[in-house]
């Protein structure tokens, strides 16, 4: 009997008690005051006259009133970049130690902070995490079982006294002492810098784990996964680690992936989705009746949320100063939301640039519908990236492939638009570009009353290039990184487009 694993399963389902009663209004209401409370005589802080908002009748229509929206250039130009500088008490109290840096898909190069409150914020989160296994009904022994965490390297960099890395590789960097005997790969390999390396130490040592659960995001599990299975000369990763039970994804959609994860195991795993940003963790999946996540309410976090419509976005894509946000307690199921959040890091008022819609209100379960600038809309097609990823799933399955990486871009040819669409399949199959193209065409002509009204004036042409997954992954290794939190932007425009066309051109 597995009698450590019976403890923690029992600590577990108490924890699920404990968090299950949270109220998503009072607690935000909660948080909100605490933030304000925080950082009141800071910079920002005196600036913005926090002090006086918490003395509003209503605290959150005067922090509403008070502060504007903030994309990350607008916030880096005013205020973070004194943090970056080494500035202290700018947006939140304190010295920033660690910056999350990502290439990301909203500028061009991030530095986010990350506070210690952060840290205990993401270590909170990943309770939450582990509380939401315990509506998996899994087995005592696998609370036993060590966690494989595979994301960017815990090797930080160190500029002008601060420390700079992926979030995954600053999280890993910092977990708690007595979590480190679960942890894989450990510290030494975590912190190797090459990718590959990084991959083929953890493969010589894989034999040694016995693997409960794996985190991190698809494509690059899914990479690390084949590595392995192929070092070992096995046929499914439950060869090397036939206790593998649960896989917490995160980043993009996991449904491409699906498929070709079940070929590399040898029986069915449990999958949970998690969203982990730069900015913090934002929310988790804690029921098994749903691929939904709950959003965080108690956990250093305020949320705010903005439909995503034209009056209320700018033509750059930040939010227009006259937009009005919506509580929590206000929203409407299965609405596209500008995903707006105050944090602990010190982001007031921050469009993280995700798009979001709910799926429950009263949970507060969500699901990531797109990215702000990932929205085709230029001849008012109003296409969200959940909306291209439902239809690579129908073409995946009725054209008998798999989808697994796809980007777009509207291109104006004389004085008309055209989609081009480049679609990864997991391997070279003969289909044909033009057949794919008119179902690809006639699914969102079906299901987007926008689209159909677009194709009948400027959106002339819908073109589909196709080519391998792997193609993707390369220019991904070439441009920006490999492994960590690097993401494929859905659509692209302008020069990135035609420099993506390029790289095709010469390496396809």
């Amino acid at each position: 009997m597995a009698i450590i694993g019976e403890i923690i399963k029992k600590s577990v389902e108490t924890l699920d008690k404990i968090f299950s009663n949270t109220n998503p209004q009072e607690a935000q209401e909660k948080v909100l005051e605490e933030l304000l409370s925080r950082a009141k005589d800071t910079a920002f802080g005196k600036y913005y006259q926090f002090e006086q908002i918490r003395k509003s009748k209503n605290i959150r229509e005067g922090f509403a009133n008070e502060v504007p929206f903030h994309d990350y250039d607008q916030l880096k130009e005013k205020w973070w970049q004194k943090v970056i500088d080494g500035g202290q008490d700018i947006t939140w109290p304190g010295k920033v130690k660690f910056f999350a840096v990502s290439s990301g898909t909203t500028s061009t190069k991030k530095h986010i902070p990350v506070t210690e409150d952060m840290m205990q914020s993401i270590r909170r989160g990943g309770m939450q995490q582990i509380k939401g296994i315990a509506d998996f009904d899994l087995p005592a022994e696998f609370f036993e079982k060590e966690i494989l965490m595979f994301g960017s390297s815990t090797n930080l960099k160190e500029v002008n006294g601060h420390f700079e890395g992926e979030i995954s590789g600053i999280s890993a960097s910092q977990i708690p002492f007595w979590f480190e005997g679960f942890y894989r790969p450990g510290k030494e390999i975590s912190s190797i810098d090459d990718w590959d390396l990084r991959v083929e130490e953890l493969a010589k040592e894989s034999v040694n784990w016995d693997i409960g659960a794996i985190s991190g995001i698809p494509s690059w599990i899914e990479l690390m996964l084949k590595k392995v299975i192929e070092f070992h000369d096995v046929e499914t990763i439950h060869d090397i680690w036939p206790n593998f039970q649960v896989y917490t994804s995160g980043g993009v959609a996991f449904e491409p992936y699906r498929k070709s994860f079940e070929k590399l195991c040898g029986r069915e795993i449990v999958i949970i989705d998690t969203y982990l940003a730069s900015e913090g963790y934002i929310a988790t999946q804690i029921r098994k009746e749903t691929d939904a996540m709950a959003l965080m309410t108690n956990n250093g976090i305020y949320f705010e949320f903005i439909p995503f419509i034209p009056e209320n976005m700018e033509e750059d894509g930040s939010i227009n100063q006259n937009a009005k946000s919506i509580k929590i307690e206000d929203v409407e199921e299965g609405i596209d939301y500008v995903l707006v959040i105050s944090t602990v890091s010190g982001a007031w008022r921050y469009m993280i640039g995700d798009t979001i819609a709910f799926t429950n209100k009263e949970k507060a379960e969500i699901k990531i519908t797109g990215r702000t600038k990932h929205f085709l809309n230029v001849v008012g097609s109003q296409l969200s990236v959940n909306q291209m990823n439902k239809v690579m799933e129908r073409l995946s399955e009725e054209f008998d492939c798999q989808i697994k990486e796809f980007t777009v871009s509207a291109v104006l040819e004389e004085n008309d638009y055209s989609h081009k669409w480049y679609l990864g399949l997991d391997a070279k199959k003969k289909l044909d570009e033009k057949e794919i193209a008119e179902r690809l065409d006639k699914i969102l002509k079906e299901n987007n009353k926008n689209y159909k009204v677009a194709r009948n004036k400027a959106l002339k042409r819908v073109e589909v290039k196709l080519i391998t997954d792997e193609l993707f992954r390369k220019w991904t290794e070439e441009t920006k990184q490999k492994g960590g939190q690097v993401k494929i932007p859905r659509v692209m425009k302008g020069k990135d487009f035609k420099d993506w066309e390029n790289y095709v051109s010469k390496n396809g």
